[in-house]
């Protein structure tokens, strides 16, 4: 008989609770600095997971759970609180669960726990926030507590880590002993009409979500009865529950009765008849400080003022402040390409590491600041409370157009770079609001766009003044600002009603007390979440980049008609010193231009032709805006190497804006106006030129679905918007 026995896998515990009560701390205090991220099957909703020591004899996985009031789900998000805590395939049943509790907000708080407690499982309180209770002039008896609920609780708090070290032990009693963390339900079912309700739901169960537990099957029945409706998004509910809940309501409602309500009301009465004994006032309340704060920060007019300059700080964080370290990665990025051409001899390889491989990191990587500020300043928002008092303020503006007030961070944020905003979306709760809001956030517009704006505006619309005062390239500037947030507001209430037609359901906030951010948490936070861009996202662009390079370098020795090396010699045997080497320059510069004119992307953009002809655009925009899917700002150098000036070309550059301005067609007519300008920029404004943006969006959603529709809709958007543009512009006189 072998000695070496197959080691039994560690148990899971689960760690849940309601939002904003301290349950990211509590996990950090058990779990240390060895978390491990990734997603729930099926669902992007992030999984925080680490395997802890309890002590020298007891291993264990933690696991964190997205944060719920309730069990009661009908987003794909708020599922996943059933599914870890429950059990329900695909996802195992923990071993223990523990439920993270505000101790100053417990009434609402015990909801939660009841319904862990119905399910059957070993479970055990941490009653956080322990060292708050005497400044909110509360007691809790832990005794009381104890006896009442069944289940151990453990005071602890998750700022100082009192408390951590029993709560471990009790972890250890209550996994050596489940019993010890079991107790049957704590409230009765109402009438008996529930009670009918409750067994009727219960038999129409699948079988693999039993698990052969009886505490399991009335739990799970009461939670169908919550959560399933024709509106949810619970894609693993049968058919035959489905049916079963839906005529239970209906013969409910028929006699005038409400389910939910009935439910949740005996519930609540449990808790109110017991609170007195769990909690009690040591001194007269007094008027709390948040409501205070909230006095001013809830004000529908000074509230939102105060709203808007905090925004515009976040804004100009996101815009300006990012610069030193966007230039830093980018110098990095550049040292390392110096790097590569000093070791790798001059060639294809050369050319392929430093322009497709490096450059491809790059344009992952140079991302990198504003994700990290953008998520800075969410998790700050989140720790203090502030967050929940945003989407309050901004849910009346945001709810006529479709949207949920929460999406209105992240469509901020957009103004700055459309990938973190993607990421900030998943502070809202429901999936239609989520991709609703991450199908019209590209609209914004983004830092990326500046440099075409301003290489257009600068090349073909000169310097005057409207009204005498009101510069004309300003106000272009700020036009097309407010073109692309009035074009996202609009398509939102258009998608909304359409494509992610949706139930529009109240915003219902826990308005938390503020509390001092916990830094260590929110840089924990932005790194994880930032390092799963960068493995998930980032290996998308990377092969986008490489594909992109090439298209734009093969094939690599064309045939020209220009003699480029005759040219050289002639010009070494004619011209002085001086002369020689700007003549030598300027015919490298041609060469590379004529090379890239046959290039696949080149050929591409003369196939695209036909197509944005009627826009405006000849084959060398086109092949600008095959570039500019790298990135929009490519676009300046793409078109730099096309008119021979260079790839390092930018916005600024004069060669390039007169090269522009001095482009003629063969019959004499210049290619650019500030007609054609104009539409080139309302393109620019409207498409999804950004495959960065396409590859998180793909991330986010699971799917190639989404981030299909949203090129396609903003091309076809992009491309009837420049159409009108254009050809009204030409009908009008005005090209």
């Amino acid at each position: 008989m072998s000695l070496l026995q197959p080691t039994a896998a560690p148990p899971l515990v689960t760690l849940c609770g309601n939002p904003n009560t301290g349950k990211t701390s509590i996990f950090n205090r058990l779990t240390g600095r060895r978390q491990k991220v990734g997603n729930y099957p099926g669902v992007t909703v992030e999984k925080f997971e680490a395997e802890i020591r309890l002590d020298a004899e007891h291993p264990a996985v933690c696991c964190d759970v997205p944060g719920t009031c309730s069990l009661s789900a009908r987003s794909a998000e708020e599922q996943i609180a059933i599914l870890a805590m429950a059990g329900i395939p695909p996802l195992a049943p923990p071993a223990l669960t523990v439920v993270v509790v505000d101790s100053t907000q417990l009434s609402r708080n015990l909801y939660l726990v009841l319904q862990i407690i119905e399910i059957g499982g070993p479970a055990i309180v941490a009653l956080n926030m322990i060292d708050q209770l005497e400044r909110e002039g509360l007691a809790v008896d832990i005794e009381a507590m104890e006896r009442e609920l069944g289940i151990p609780v453990v005071p602890v708090s998750g700022l100082t880590g009192e408390g951590i070290d029993d709560l471990r032990q009790r972890m250890i009693d209550v996994l050596d002993n489940p019993d010890r963390g079991r107790a049957s339900s704590r409230w009765t079912s109402g009438t008996p009409e529930v009670r009918a309700d409750i067994d009727a739901v219960a038999a129409a169960l699948p079988e693999s979500w039993l698990r052969k537990s009886l505490a399991r099957k009335s739990a799970l029945a009461t939670w169908s009865l919550l959560s399933i409706d024709e509106d949810d998004e619970l894609g693993y509910v049968s058919a035959e529950l489905r049916s079963m809940v839906g005529s239970r309501h209906r013969a409910a409602e028929q006699a005038g009765r409400e389910i939910d309500r009935e439910i949740i009301e005996s519930r609540y009465a449990w808790i109110d008849s017991h609170m007195g004994s769990f909690q009690r006032e040591t001194r007269p309340p007094r008027r709390a400080f948040t409501e205070r704060i909230d006095h001013v920060l809830l004000h529908p007019v000074i509230g939102f003022a105060l709203f808007l300059l905090l925004m515009a700080v976040v804004f100009q964080a996101l815009f300006s402040w990012s610069v030193p370290a966007i230039e830093f990665v980018e110098a990095g990025m550049g040292r390392l390409a110096d790097g590569a051409r000093a070791v790798l001899p001059a060639g294809l390889l050369e050319e392929f590491v430093v322009g497709g491989v490096i450059g491809g990191v790059g344009s992952v990587v140079v991302f990198l600041p504003q994700i990290l500020l953008l998520f800075f300043f969410i998790g700050l928002m989140e720790d203090t409370g502030y967050m929940a008092r945003v989407a309050f303020i901004m849910d009346r503006v945001m709810r006529a157009m479709g949207l949920h007030g929460r999406a209105f961070v992240p469509m901020l944020s957009g103004f700055a770079c459309a990938v973190p905003a993607v990421l900030a979306t998943r502070t809202m709760e429901r999936q239609r609001d989520r991709f609703l809001t991450m199908m019209v956030i590209p609209l914004m517009t983004c830092s990326a766009r500046l440099p075409v704006y301003t290489l257009i505006i600068g090349a073909l619309f000169p310097p005057s003044k409207v009204f005498g005062f009101v510069p004309t390239q300003g106000l272009l500037m700020l036009a097309m600002y407010a073109f692309s947030t009035v074009t996202a507001l609009i398509v939102a209430a258009v998608l909304g009603r359409t494509v992610l037609r949706g139930e529009r359901v109240p915003l219902i906030l826990e308005m938390p007390p503020y509390r001092r951010p916990h830094v260590r948490d929110v840089v924990k936070m932005m790194w994880q979440r930032s390092s799963l861009f960068l493995r998930e996202a980032g290996g998308i662009i990377l092969v986008c980049a490489i594909v992109l390079w090439v298209l734009l370098s093969f094939p690599t020795n064309p045939r020209l008609d220009t003699d480029f090396e005759a040219l050289r010699l002639d010009a070494r045997q004619t011209l002085s010193a001086a002369e020689l080497d700007t003549r030598l320059a300027q015919l490298d510069s041609d060469q590379s231009g004529a090379i890239f004119r046959h290039s696949y992307g080149a050929r591409m953009g003369q196939t695209l032709e036909p197509l944005i002809a009627p826009l405006g655009f000849d084959w060398k925009i086109g092949v600008g805006i095959i570039g500019a899917f790298a990135a929009r700002e490519v676009f300046i150098s793409t078109m730099g190497v096309v008119y021979g000036v260079g790839a390092d070309a930018d916005e600024a550059s004069v060669t390039l804006r007169a090269r522009i301005r001095d482009e003629i067609r063969d019959d004499g007519r210049p290619v650019y106006t500030p007609l054609v300008g104009l539409s080139l920029m309302v393109f620019f404004a409207l498409a999804c030129q950004c495959m960065s943006t396409l590859a998180v969006v793909k991330r986010e959603t699971r799917s190639w679905k989404w981030p299909t529709f949203l090129f396609a809709y903003m091309t076809v958007l992009a491309w009837v918007m420049s159409f009108a543009v254009y050809q009204g512009g030409r009908l009008l006189g005005f090209e």
